[in-house]
């Protein structure tokens, strides 16, 4: 037997003082501090950038989906609507992904990623992003939101004149994406906990990459709400009233999360695999099947309102405004609508993730939520825990974020009492989707074409 081995607790308390040494020598490093300064100065105009960033897509849409419709004598927008506002769509990314730099950010179909975005690339995300979310792709706003925090954090960092190391594009990439990403979920915690999920860090690295973060999206926060209330326009932050007061669980709901969390799993499985084939169905032309994939998105919802008779916003957009009044009014919805929804918007939203350009959470939440309110009736299962369920393994699934999908549903429902399934439902989604066959892998970027030196 060695040394080592007769004293086990010799070799823990060793390693512990040098874990928390090199914490120690890395917070007081200069070079740190005056990164973790900055950032604490970089949540203050990101946030503003954000916030006029939402406010702009919230009014575009608004114009395009309510106000346009209603200008031309329609209550509602026709079943035809979503046609020539996906071809505009689909025509501005395939542009923007083959002329300008960065492609328009990254296809959502690869999930969510931080770390600095090269600031050159902000047109294109800008404009791709644009063209997307308000002229009805099923896609939400986080991914650019990261992408343009990100790329932001580091132009003021070229600006000051401040070292370009790896180290500072990757903490100031992470403070900036977490300045922005708090702005729409109107949180910094869920900002902070996602970046650490995505980013995958562990030990001393964890808590470097994390302070800058949470510091700079603590500070975003109160910048971004101040500012909301002082100008009274609205970004379409996502929240939700449901129309009860919280049931308490029973064995019923916490049985019915199992199978139901393993349904969503399951069935959202082939959706993101269908979306790594549609991108790389794109590869081989960008422009013309970015159209394609764009206008047979819009058919989706074409047909969803051709048959349901409500309208194509429903399958349309991220669903965040829909989400919300699925919520408020669960029983407006009858089992027809409610299915046909599911599968119109699923098979948008694959399209959309290997098309257009966006972010795969809030469609994933309406999809979760609607699936709980479609099973709700159930014997033993209630309204509100089918919902908490839903929206945390569809979200779960679709990101593979557990910690993440826990934190924002929690926050989204205003209360721990759906904890136990919320939590559950995450970790049996999580799993099952790891243990499924590995999605298909994605085609490399398409690139910018170079104009010629003259």
């Amino acid at each position: 037997m060695t040394e080592t081995d007769a004293h086990p607790e010799d070799s823990d308390s060793g390693q512990q003082p040098l874990e928390a040494d090199r914490l120690r020598d890395l917070l007081l490093a200069p070079g740190y501090l005056k990164v973790l300064a900055f950032s604490a100065v970089i949540g203050i105009p990101v946030s503003l950038v954000a916030f006029w960033f939402l406010v702009g897509l919230h009014e575009l849409e608004h114009l395009l989906w309510a106000e346009l419709p209603h200008g031309l004598g329609w209550d509602a927008p026709p079943w035809w609507w979503p046609l020539p506002l996906l071809l505009v769509a689909g025509v501005v990314v395939g542009l923007v992904a083959t002329q300008l730099p960065g492609g328009g950010g990254h296809v959502p179909a690869s999930g969510l990623h931080t770390g600095g975005t090269p600031p050159v690339t902000l047109p294109g995300v800008l404009i791709a992003a644009a063209a997307s979310l308000p002229f009805g792709a099923v896609l939400g706003p986080e991914a650019p939101l990261i992408a343009l925090g990100g790329g932001l954090a580091l132009l003021f960092r070229d600006l000051t004149r401040a070292p370009a190391t790896p180290q500072t594009t990757a903490l100031l990439g992470a403070a900036g994406a977490a300045a922005a990403i708090a702005a729409i979920f109107g949180n910094p915690l869920i900002a902070a906990v996602l970046l650490i999920e995505v980013a995958g860090a562990g030990g001393p690295q964890l808590f470097a990459v994390m302070l800058p973060a949470l510091l700079s999206s603590g500070v975003g926060a109160l910048v971004f709400t101040g500012f909301g209330h002082w100008t009274g326009l609205e970004t379409g932050s996502l929240s939700l009233e449901l129309p009860m007061p919280f049931p308490r669980l029973d064995a019923g709901d916490v049985l019915w999360t199992i199978p139901l969390a393993l349904a969503l799993a399951v069935l959202l499985h082939p959706v993101l695999a269908f979306a790594r084939r549609v991108a790389s169905f794109i590869r081989a032309g960008v422009v013309g099947r970015t159209v394609l994939c764009a206008l047979a998105a819009a058919a989706c919802a074409a047909l969803y309102a051709l048959i349901t008779g409500r309208t194509p916003a429903d399958v349309a957009l991220s669903g965040q405004a829909t989400l919300g009044r699925l919520a408020a009014d669960p029983h407006a919805w009858g089992v027809g609508a409610l299915l046909a929804v599911l599968l119109f918007k699923g098979i948008a939203y694959s399209l959309c993730l290997g098309s257009l350009r966006g972010g795969l959470v809030f469609p994933a939440l309406f999809l979760g939520a609607t699936a709980g309110v479609l099973l709700a009736p159930l014997p033993g299962l209630g309204l509100v825990p089918a919902m908490a369920a839903g929206m945390a393994a569809a979200t779960a699934s679709t990101l593979r974020l557990p910690v993440s999908s826990v934190v924002l549903v929690s926050l989204l429902l205003g209360g721990s009492a759906m904890m136990p399934v919320v939590i559950l439902a995450a970790v049996i989604a999580f799993v099952a989707t790891e243990l499924l066959p590995e999605r298909p892998a994605l085609p490399p970027a398409p690139r910018a074409e170079k104009t010629p030196a003259h």
